[in-house]
């Protein structure tokens, strides 16, 4: 993928088809650490330690319709160009936790993409889910809670045209303001 984020969408999208009510997504981008580190933790059906074992293999999938699984095995190997590396964490019933890490610097390093466009994205998949979605840099840090977000509102769901668009705007706008160049 050319985008952190498209990976990032992949891993949201399979904890989400995996009956999460929660998703954090936390992503730190240092320039002193010369870091960009990914946590992508859910509340959802988790996966068996076979399954587990198997995940990171690209002709392994737990899907009927096709016969290789490319997301996980993809960003394992943009990690491990980039001196990082990629960590999974699942207990079956209990949820996942996806960590990766970058070189920053690292000239094979995919840039992160459009962060409003793939949360929004996200938000708009979601049903009985909520996201917690936290950007940080050396400058400091933005958190968007959906459920804050609904409560402000008074609204039981995000996925109005209109608001998911403010939704794209404020993170951009977030992210923008922590920018490190």
């Amino acid at each position: 993928m050319k985008e952190i984020s498209m990976h990032i969408l992949d891993i949201a999208m399979n904890s989400i088809k995996a009956g999460a009510s929660l998703l954090e997504i936390e992503i730190t981008d240092s320039e002193k650490d010369n870091l960009v580190k990914i946590a992508i933790k859910d509340n959802g059906a988790g996966m068996s330690e076979e399954t587990l074992k198997k995940v990171t293999d690209p002709f392994f999938t737990t899907r009927t319709t096709r016969k290789v699984g490319l997301g996980l095995p993809m960003l394992k190997g943009s990690c491990e160009r980039c001196n990082g590396k990629l960590e999974i964490d699942s207990q079956l019933g209990v949820g996942t936790t996806v960590l990766c890490w970058f070189e920053r610097n690292n000239i094979d390093r995919a840039p992160m993409g459009n962060m409003g466009d793939t949360i929004m994205t996200i938000i708009n998949s979601m049903e009985n889910c909520e996201l917690i979605y936290t950007h940080g840099t050396d400058r400091g840090n933005f958190v968007l809670n959906t459920e804050e977000i609904k409560n402000m509102l008074d609204c039981s769901s995000l996925n109005d045209g209109e608001v998911l668009l403010w939704i794209k705007d404020f993170i951009n706008e977030n992210i923008s303001e922590l920018s490190i160049n």
